[in-house]
């Protein structure tokens, strides 16, 4: 399986990054972690306020 191959090869560039840049793995994961939920907040917002205004314009 290829994806498992190309996995593998992603967490030992990040064992190897996180190692020479002194954070841990999981302060990255958790960053990480954190701007993927803001990006999707604020593209809810977007997606909440375009429905809205849709609606708006209809009636």
């Amino acid at each position: 399986m290829a994806g498992n191959e190309e996995n593998g090869a992603w967490v030992a560039e990040a064992a190897a990054t996180t190692e020479a840049s002194g954070k841990s793995f999981g302060k990255k994961c958790s960053h990480v972690a954190k701007k993927q939920r803001a990006k999707f907040y604020i593209l809810r917002r977007c997606i909440a306020m375009l429905v809205c205004w849709h609606e708006r314009n209809d009636t």
